[in-house]
């Protein structure tokens, strides 16, 4: 079916199937394998016990396949969250993260990048997103494929470069290596100060690997060549068609080798080769070593495993395998391939062993390290989570013996928290200065315990719900326990003590306040909330790809009651607004003096990590007209109507 249809789009769309997966965005998650337990059982326990003694934690075991319509998987473990992408074969690029591996089932897909250029605009496969020093220092670099509308025969290669060090982004656009020749699967190699491309490419009736050198992650050096370094010539490798693909570099103890994925992809028999460069130059075919036999094929439960990815255990003791494969021997490359994961070894000859795919529904532990204990420096936007009795900041002690939690005065070096979700709409407050995480002491239930900073150990007690609370504030609610954060005697003293109290305490409310400058990124597009023109009043608020324009870096500044206005810099005298304070929903956000009814804003945080913002007048949230993904779309206020389209990511903009 899958071949019929492909062949009304072209001989080189039926060759292109051996890339990757016509998958959809909107498919069905299955249930998280991940399960609450007590730490001396495996019964379940509720989020919010009416009676616990022991911390409740996530066992964070799990089943293959980790979700379905996972093709083309790339994983990476990162200050203390893994972070993946998966073919979508749309506009989007959409990253799940999470702080276990099970808990990445159930994570929120977020669009961190797309795009409409006609030219490049469709067909998304096959993410990479590699760490790596460019002109600016370290950034994330996504590579990536896509082509145009109805045909597969323009898809090639483009790279993203991340504004910092989040694999979240935000992303800047950055080019195309090959646009005017078909090429796929890219993935870099570094090599003795070098930095290398390597791709897939048709020439005659073999799909081949191929290595070139770059200028920098996102540039070819000027007249490098191109030399093939896998084709399709063993037995294994022409089942259905001839092919070598999906090239992944695996380095390990001062030894670099390759695994790519043989023959053709609607077929069982899709599978992994494996290559070792040998020698000293990676341009030369005499520097690789090829295996003469696959190292990871079928068995009689998984079929068709390939296009992989590598990524290191928390603790960095494990190597682990990330792989599509499917369920049924006639399944092939569609939506049917699913998202596998499992550890490898290392055989004697310092060769990996990945050993034969797992069998669905066998338990498979988590990596090392998962629960802790961890202290990491966690990427994401910083907040200030102010008292609203007090004013003050939540904070940990200064005293370095005293790690319990404070109110003290707001700075721009101390009471900072990273609001990172969890699973179930939870998230983690991790701390900017001591990078630990904040939880109940000893997982306490009573009124009045003690608040303090600690590493991770993936428990309840160290998981919080933020909700809307009176006006524009916030309660921060233990996941565990059930009871909300509050000041002692709701006292507005400096180092006054925060605790965990009942739900009745007078001064449980919270203002959340992003420490700037801020890029507000659309979940819907991956886009900034940009100034169509200029800052004066009645300009539109837009969305556009993220360029460091200063018309995208925002400053929340409080009013009052834990409302906010959004300006482009802290004292400027226009803010984003409803245009001429209209309540009808459709109405334009555009720049509007900040003494106006409709320039105020509260924060409203979602499943996933997101938050919506609300207008204090208007009662309507702000959101992508249409749910459109182009440059330029409109930002409007409309009633809320629980899409994506209305959901923002909060960014650290450099």
């Amino acid at each position: 079916m899958i071949v019929r249809q492909l062949k009304a789009l072209g001989a080189a769309a039926l060759l292109a199937l051996t890339l990757s997966g016509c998958q959809s965005l909107n498919s069905t998650k299955t249930d998280s394998s991940e399960s609450a337990t007590d730490t001396n059982a495996s019964v379940q326990t509720p989020a919010v016990p009416a009676k616990a003694e022991k911390p409740t934690m996530a066992s964070g075991t799990f089943i293959n396949p980790l979700f379905p319509n996972g093709a083309d998987p790339w994983l990476e473990y990162w200050d203390g969250n893994y972070y993946l992408t998966t073919t979508t074969w749309t506009s989007e690029l959409v990253m799940r993260k999470s702080p276990t591996l099970a808990g990445l089932a159930d994570a929120t897909p977020i669009n961190v990048w797309s795009a409409t250029d006609p030219e490049r605009c469709c067909n998304f496969w096959a993410f990479e997103f590699h760490r790596l020093k460019g002109p600016n220092g370290y950034r994330w670099y996504m590579m990536y494929t896509a082509g145009q509308d109805g045909t597969l025969d323009h898809q090639h290669l483009n790279v993203l470069e991340s504004v910092g060090d989040d694999p979240m982004g935000p992303y800047q656009y950055k080019g195309a290596l090959m646009p005017d020749v078909w090429n796929i699967d890219g993935n870099y190699l570094e090599h003795k100060d070098k930095l290398y491309v390597i791709y897939s490419q048709w020439r005659g009736d073999q799909q081949m690997n191929i290595i070139a050198e770059m200028e920098n992650p996102w540039t070819l050096k000027e007249g490098t060549p191109h030399t093939v370094i896998t084709k399709p010539e063993l037995d294994w490798e022409i089942s259905g068609r001839k092919v070598t693909e999906g090239a992944e570099i695996l380095q390990h103890n001062g030894r670099t080798f390759m695994t790519y994925s043989a023959s053709f992809c609607n077929t069982p028999d899709y599978k992994l080769g494996l290559l070792e460069l040998v020698g000293d130059d990676p341009m030369k075919i005499t520097a690789w070593k090829k295996a003469q036999e696959p190292v990871f094929t079928r068995t009689e439960e998984v079929f068709g495993p390939g296009h992989n990815g590598f990524f290191t255990s928390p603790d960095g003791t494990e190597d682990w395998l990330v792989y599509h494969g499917n369920d049924s021997v006639e399944d092939g490359c569609s939506a049917t391939r699913s998202l596998r994961a499992q550890k490898f070894d290392w055989k004697a000859d310092g060769t990996p062993d990945f050993g034969k795919p797992i069998t669905p529904g066998v338990v498979v532990a988590p990596p090392a390290g998962e629960n802790g204990p961890l202290v990491t420096r966690v990427q994401g936007q910083r907040y200030h989570l102010l008292n609203a009795t007090s004013d003050l900041c939540l904070d940990i002690s200064a005293d370095p013996q005293d790690n319990r939690a404070v109110q003290s005065q707001c700075s721009g070096t101390n009471g900072q928290w990273i609001l990172d979700a969890t699973t179930d709409g939870y998230i983690r407050l991790a701390n900017r200065e001591d990078s630990k995480f904040l939880e109940v002491a000893q997982c306490s239930t009573a009124d009045n315990a003690r608040v303090q900073s600690s590493a991770w150990k993936n428990n309840f007690c160290q998981q919080w719900k933020v909700e809307a609370g009176i006006d524009g504030n916030v309660t921060v609610t233990n996941r565990y326990s059930g009871k909300p954060l509050a000041i002692a005697g709701c006292s507005a003293s400096q180092n006054q003590a925060v605790l965990q109290q009942n739900k009745d305490s007078a001064c449980t409310q919270w203002q959340l306040q992003p420490v700037g400058p801020v890029a507000i990124m659309s979940q819907q597009s991956g886009k900034a909330v940009s100034i169509n023109k200029t800052m004066t009043a009645g300009n539109h608020v837009v969305q556009k790809g993220y360029n460091y324009s200063d018309s995208q870096s925002w400053h929340f500044v409080p009013t009052d009651t834990g409302y906010l206005s959004i300006r482009n810099n802290p004292k400027a005298k226009q803010c984003i607004g409803v245009a001429g304070n209209a309540v009808a929903p459709g109405a334009d956000v555009s720049m509007v003096a900040c003494k106006e009814k409709a320039a105020q804003w509260r924060i409203s945080p979602v499943e996933g990590g997101g938050v919506m913002l609300i207008n204090r007048y208007t009662k309507l949230a702000m959101g992508v007209s249409d749910c459109g993904l182009a440059d330029g779309t409109n930002i409007a206020q409309q009633p809320d109507m629980g899409t994506k389209c209305q959901i923002f990511h909060l960014r650290e903009p450099q």
